[in-house]
């Protein structure tokens, strides 16, 4: 839970005991009256705390919940994108190998054609 929560708890209970206890100590009752009204309106305080700090704690719990869902989409997503990458590199890599192989090919035919042409000339010349 936040500090500002518990801070806001702590908060509530401490002026609301000094509240109660204000109110009636100054009220016109018997000592016996004093302590059970006193008694009474502390019970009454750390009942309303327990409930304050029950709704903290579920609204805690779904932001917790909330962030987790989120973290789990955003690594299916990144999963997701990655696969899809290895899949394009693939194919580039892919595609690399035959524009290689296409280069070769024909980078050899030029050859062939320059050594075939170098021959002709050669016996021309002889």
């Amino acid at each position: 839970m936040s500090n500002k929560t518990d801070d806001f708890i702590k908060g509530m209970l401490i002026g609301g005991l000094i509240g109660a206890v204000i109110g009636i100590l100054y009220a016109p009752k018997s000592g016996k009256e004093t302590r059970e009204d006193i008694a009474k309106k502390a019970e009454e305080l750390m009942e309303k705390a327990k409930e304050e700090y029950e709704v903290a704690l579920e609204k805690s719990k779904k932001a917790y919940d909330s962030a987790v869902s989120r973290l789990k989409q955003m690594e299916s997503s990144a999963k997701e994108k990655v696969e899809e990458m290895e899949v394009k590199v693939g194919e580039l890599a892919e595609k690399g190998k035959d524009t290689i192989q296409d280069t070769k090919s024909r980078l050899k035919k030029a050859v062939d054609a320059g050594v075939e042409a170098f021959k002709e000339e050669k016996e021309k010349t002889a």
